[in-house]
Formats: structure tokens, C-alpha cells, sequence
């Protein structure tokens, strides 16, 4: 009843991110903490409804430059089987004149795989709207009276659908997503020229590598792939102590998996170095932090990327004790 209420209590919740024609896809660099965020079978994962916020400041010292955040929560609909995950997940994004929100409901199905049950497949579907506007008072004419730039904000909302695919195990997880299904509706703003969100694909995976009794390596990878620009790997390698306490290090940059003729053969793909620092206080409560060294050519017109994350859990009244969740 309570995972419930808090479902219900999130849907008042309007911070927060999806994309943008210029920044197609949502960026964090902490996205292991933010499942729900790159693919709806997530939902459930941790059994405990857990409450996740993130806030992301990029490219510090650049005007009207990407601001990105979540609220984010889900959680399992029955402690007995376990199968069912639910969750709810507002996003917004804002880059100069142009910001996307947006909500989605996620729902997940997850198989069990063996009698202990360490080890599940799950299956979710996630399905929302996204609203796009346009503030045309954030333009800076040429010509007096040009028709090409709206007069004050102009805004429409298109209904979405997303789909998911997550097996995990105590030390493996591996995901794979899509989103945007519904992006060939697109949208207008009036004469504008016609805006749409570009499908998108997620690929994730990581383990968990015991060293020693206190000290554990968690590699992860993610790509993401939007067919239009260049592909995207973020790499990442992080050191936990006791459990507690993990700092990280990631890469990203873009790939050519194959040859995309819309694209520059000179772009510079390369994009940033990030450092990253967890902390459980306790089993319920974790925080982040991560900052981001561009090293892109935008390195000399900004000052790197702030990016804050927080998650809560709330053990149900039966005491259950939930196995160890380190994705």
C-alpha cells in the first residue's frame, strides 16, 4: 500500500529530462543509479521501493547551456512472488531555448530463473508523454518581424511508448532498450519545422568483481545509439570499500559502427573523462556526486559538468531482507 501512495505521490512531480533536437538523448554520467532512466525493465529491481532524484549542470560557464534532472521511483507490487515491478519517471531537459518534459508509467514482468532467486529476466514496457516548447523570446532577430521565430512560447504533447529487456544476477546485469517507438508522429509548432524525438537504443551491462573481503571492481558499459549522430560508449570502472563507499572513473566518447552519410567525416567525437564518488550513509540512503573534464573542443569555453544524485529506499513492514543490489 505504501509503494502505492508513493507511486501516486510522484505523478504531482513535474523536474525534470528526455531530449532535445540537439541533445538527442539524456546524458549521466551516474546512470547505473538510474535504471529506470535507460530502460523500463528496471522497474523492480531493487524489490524495496526506492526513490531516486538526479540533477545534471553541463558545460558550466556556457550560457543557456544543458540542464538535465529525474525523479524517479519504483518497486515490486507483491513480496510473495516477486514478478511485478511498477514505476513512475518525470524527466526534464532545457538548452537554450528549447525544453522537453516528460512522464512515464513502467511496468515489468520478471521471470524467475532458479529456486534461489538470484537470478531474473525481465521484460518492461513504459508509456507517457512528452511535451516540447519553444520560448521564441530566447532568439535574437536578425530582421525585424522574422516569421521564422515564433512570438512568445509555443508548446505541444505527443504520447510516447518505450521497451525494455534486463537479466540480472548477484554479480552480472545486462539490458538492452528502446525509446521513442512513437517518434514517427513527431510534432508541430505552428510553421515550424516539424520536431521529433529520434528513436533511440540502450545497451547496458556490468559485473561485479570480488578482490578481497572489502574491497570489490564493478566495471559497466553503455551505448547508446540514435542513428543519426555518432555512437556513443561510456565506459566506466569504479572501487568499492565495504560496500559503502565507491569511486569511479568513466570515458565517453562517439564510435563509427558503421558509415552514416548525414554525418561530417571530421567531427571530433571524442567527449569527456568523468570522476565519480558514492557514498551509502546506510542501507537505505546513498548519495553522488561526479564531475566531468571535457575533452571535446568545447574544453576551453566551459568549466566541466556538475551532476548530483540521491536515492532512497523503504523496506516494506514485513522485515524481508532484500539480497544486495549493486546495480
Amino acid at each position: 500500500m505504501r509503494g502505492y501512495k508513493l507511486c501516486m505521490l510522484m505523478t504531482g512531480l513535474v523536474l525534470l529530462t528526455l531530449k532535445l533536437q540537439a541533445q538527442q538523448s539524456i546524458q549521466f554520467s551516474q546512470y547505473v543509479f538510474n535504471g529506470l532512466a535507460v530502460n523500463p525493465a528496471y522497474a523492480g529491481y531493487k524489490e524495496d521501493w526506492t526513490l531516486n532524484l538526479s540533477s545534471r549542470i553541463q558545460w558550466v560557464g556556457i550560457n543557456d547551456a544543458p540542464k538535465t534532472g529525474t525523479v524517479a521511483v519504483d518497486g515490486l507490487t507483491n513480496n510473495t512472488n516477486q514478478n511485478v515491478g511498477l514505476g513512475l519517471i518525470a524527466t526534464f531537459d532545457k538548452l537554450g531555448p528549447e525544453s522537453t518534459s516528460s512522464v512515464y508509467a513502467n511496468y515489468a514482468y520478471r521471470l524467475r530463473l532458479d529456486e534461489l532467486d538470484t537470478k531474473r529476466l525481465c521484460f518492461g514496457i513504459g508509456f507517457g508523454a512528452i511535451q516540447y516548447r519553444l520560448d521564441g523570446a530566447k532568439f535574437n532577430a536578425t530582421d525585424d518581424g522574422d516569421a521564422n521565430i515564433p512570438a512568445g512560447t509555443q508548446s505541444n504533447i505527443t504520447p510516447d511508448f518505450r521497451f525494455g529487456i534486463y537479466y540480472y544476477s548477484p554479480n552480472v546485469y545486462i539490458g538492452a532498450s528502446i525509446f521513442n517507438l512513437l517518434s514517427g508522429l513527431g510534432n508541430t509548432l505552428d510553421h515550424l519545422q516539424q520536431y521529433k524525438q529520434q528513436r533511440t537504443i540502450y545497451l547496458t551491462g556490468g559485473t561485479m568483481i570480488p578482490l578481497n573481503e572489502t574491497i570489490d571492481l564493478k566495471p559497466s558499459l553503455l551505448v547508446k545509439e540514435d542513428f543519426k549522430g555518432p555512437t556513443n560508449v561510456d565506459v566506466s570502472n569504479s572501487v568499492i570499500f565495504n560496500k559503502r563507499i565507491w569511486i569511479g572513473a568513466s570515458y565517453r566518447t562517439g564510435v563509427d559502427l558503421w558509415h552514416k552519410s548525414n554525418l561530417q567525416t571530421s567531427l571530433d567525437k571524442t567527449d569527456a573523462v568523468a570522476g565519480i564518488v558514492q557514498f551509502y550513509i546506510s542501507d537505505n540512503f546513498r548519495i553522488g556526486y561526479s564531475y566531468d573534464f571535457t575533452t571535446s573542443k568545447l574544453a576551453s569555453s566551459q568549466s566541466g559538468s556538475h551532476e548530483l544524485s540521491l536515492s532512497i529506499s523503504f523496506p516494506g513492514k514485513n522485515g524481508r531482507e532484500v539480497s544486495p543490489r549493486y546495480f
